[in-house]
Order: structure tokens, then C-alpha cells, then sequence
């Protein structure tokens, strides 16, 4: 699927999400993500940031497969996926992702 800009993959993005428990184990992997590289910070152990996306993208293609049902926007769209990841997970503990989520026409 291609897109014209960032917003149109941003919105099919959240469709892609449209089930709550999928976007909680989202935010599971990518908070491990940020505690990973918050270790690598203190600890300088490089290996925590090599093991860092596998830990983050293992919640988040699990709840794909078995709880949304669909295949994740990574495989097509690696870096904006990637960025969208980081701007559903600021929006949710900001309290934005809900009106987000009825622009995109999820809830």
C-alpha cells in the first residue's frame, strides 16, 4: 500500500491497531524498548542495544498475529511504522491517543 505523506500512514496506522489490548502490548514492548536504552546508557552494554528491537517488536507482532489478526505495518513501512510506534506511545501517556483514534476512524 502506498501513501502520499506520513499523516495518510499515520491514520491507516491506527487502523492497523484498532483493538485496545493491541496497542497496550505496544506500549509494553516499546516501554522495554526505552528502559533497554536507558540501560545502554548507564551500563554501556551494547548488547541491551542490539537486543533492544527484539524485545520492543516481539510484544508488538504477537499482539498482531494473535490479537489484531493482521500483518505488521513494519514489514511495508520499517521506518515510518517505527515512528508511528514512538508518536502512538507519546500520545497515549499524553492522553491524545483517543482523538487520534476517531480521526483515524478506529473508535
Amino acid at each position: 500500500m502506498e501513501f502520499k505523506s506520513y499523516q495518510d500512514f499515520w491514520y491507516f496506522y491506527l487502523t492497523q491497531h484498532s483493538k485496545p489490548t493491541t496497542r497496550r502490548w505496544h506500549f509494553v514492548g516499546t516501554t522495554f524498548v526505552c528502559l533497554f536504552l536507558l540501560m545502554v546508557l548507564i551500563t554501556f552494554n551494547l548488547w541491551l542495544l542490539l537486543l533492544a528491537p527484539f524485545v520492543g517488536y516481539s510484544f508488538a507482532w504477537v499482539s498482531h498475529f494473535y490479537i489484531e489478526g493482521n500483518k505488521p505495518a513494519t514489514f511495508g513501512h520499517p521506518l515510518w511504522s517505527l515512528r508511528a510506534d514512538f508518536q502512538m506511545y507519546i500520545y497515549f501517556l499524553t492522553g491524545k491517543l483517543d482523538e487520534e483514534l476517531i480521526k483515524a476512524g478506529v473508535k
